[in-house]
């Protein structure tokens, strides 16, 4: 399984979130430390749950964090959250 569709399934599964976006942002860091020529090392990720209601925004992305531990631990350099609720969503 690559490493974009762990992420989705551990993120969904710890979070059900109503939007939730993984992008492989590796190849903009050619170059950078981490960096692998097959990619899939540095991500952006957006999610929208009603998980993160009443959290910080630290706290937020400590819970994506610890959801994603083993692809931090490993094939992932970087990972970039912007976690909000459905109602930061809208607004």
């Amino acid at each position: 399984m690559r490493v974009a569709d762990r992420i989705r399934s551990k993120l969904e599964a710890a979070f059900s979130p109503v939007r939730l976006s993984v992008i492989d942002d590796s190849e903009r860091h050619k170059g950078h430390a981490g960096h692998r020529p097959e990619g899939e090392t540095h991500f952006n990720v957006e999610i929208v749950s009603a998980a993160f209601a009443g959290l910080g925004r630290v706290e937020r992305q400590r819970k994506v964090y610890a959801a994603l531990a083993e692809e931090l631990a490993g094939p992932v350099h970087a990972l970039s959250v912007a976690a909000r609720t459905p109602e930061e969503d809208r607004a």
